[in-house]
C-alpha cells in the first residue's frame, strides 16, 4: 500500500529574534511538492523512520510539529489530520542535519532485491524485498534461486531475468536512497540555496504522511 508524503520548507526570518519583529519566526519558503512527489519507502525510512522495513537509524523520526511552526503549515497539517485518520509520522529536519549526513551509512538489512514485472519490466509494477541472510522463500518459489548464489551472505550485486521479470539485487546506502535520481536532490538543493540566505540552522523541512 503506498504512503504519501506532504510538507513544506520553512526559513527562519532574519529578524525573528528582534523585539520589534511581529511576524512569524518561521514563514513558509516553498511546499515540498513539486520538488518531490514520489512515494519511496526506502527514503521515508532512511530520513523519517516511516515504513522503515530496512532497519535504518532514521535521521529525524517522530519529532512532531515544531513549537514555532508557521500558521500555514499548522493549518495544513491539522486539516490533514481531520480529513484522514491515517495521517501520521509528523516530524521535521533542519538543513544542518541533512548537510552533514554520512551518505555511506547503511541500514540493518543486507540489501534490497527489486523485482520489476510486466511488459518491458522497466516502468511497470515494482516489488522490493528486504534481504538479510536468506533469499525470501516467496521470491525463490516464484523466480527460482538467484544466479548470484544460494545465499545472499557473500552474493555480489547483480541483475537478471526470470519468469518475465527483471530482478536486481544489491546493498543500499543513504546515497542510494537520497542521491541523484531519487528526487531528494532537488529538495536538498533548494534547502542549500536558502541556507545561503538564512543560515544552515535557519532552514528546515516539516513533513507528515498518510
Amino acid at each position: 500500500m503506498p504512503t504519501d508524503i506532504y510538507g513544506f520548507i520553512e526559513a527562519r526570518h532574519p529578524s525573528a529574534a528582534e523585539e520589534w519583529y511581529e511576524g512569524e519566526p518561521w514563514p513558509v519558503a516553498i511546499p515540498l511538492y513539486p520538488l518531490y512527489d514520489d512515494d519511496d519507502h526506502v527514503a521515508f525510512g532512511c530520513l523519517f523512520g516511516v515504513r522503515n522495513r530496512l532497519g535504518w537509524t532514521p535521521v529525524a523520526a517522530g519529532r512532531g510539529l515544531p513549537a514555532d511552526v508557521s500558521e500555514h503549515v499548522r493549518t495544513d497539517y491539522e486539516g490533514s489530520v481531520r480529513a484522514d485518520a491515517a495521517t501520521h509520522g509528523c516530524t521535521w529536519v533542519s538543513w544542518s542535519e541533512l548537510r552533514d549526513l554520512d551518505m555511506s551509512a547503511r541500514p540493518a538489512a543486507r540489501g534490497i532485491l527489486q523485482v520489476r514485472s510486466g511488459p518491458g519490466s522497466s516502468t511497470h509494477r515494482i516489488h522490493r524485498y528486504r534481504i538479510d541472510d536468506r533469499w525470501p522463500s516467496e521470491m525463490v518459489e516464484r523466480y527460482g534461486m538467484p544466479p548470484l548464489g544460494d545465499s545472499p551472505v557473500e552474493a555480489p550485486a547483480g541483475r537478471w531475468e526470470a519468469a518475465g521479470a527483471t530482478l536486481e539485487y544489491g546493498p543500499v546506502t543513504r546515497l542510494h536512497a537520497l542521491g541523484p535520481g531519487t528526487g531528494w536532490e532537488h529538495v536538498f538543493e533548494v534547502m542549500r540555496a536558502l541556507a545561503g540566505r538564512f543560515g544552515d540552522d535557519g532552514v528546515r523541512l516539516v513533513v507528515w504522511f498518510d
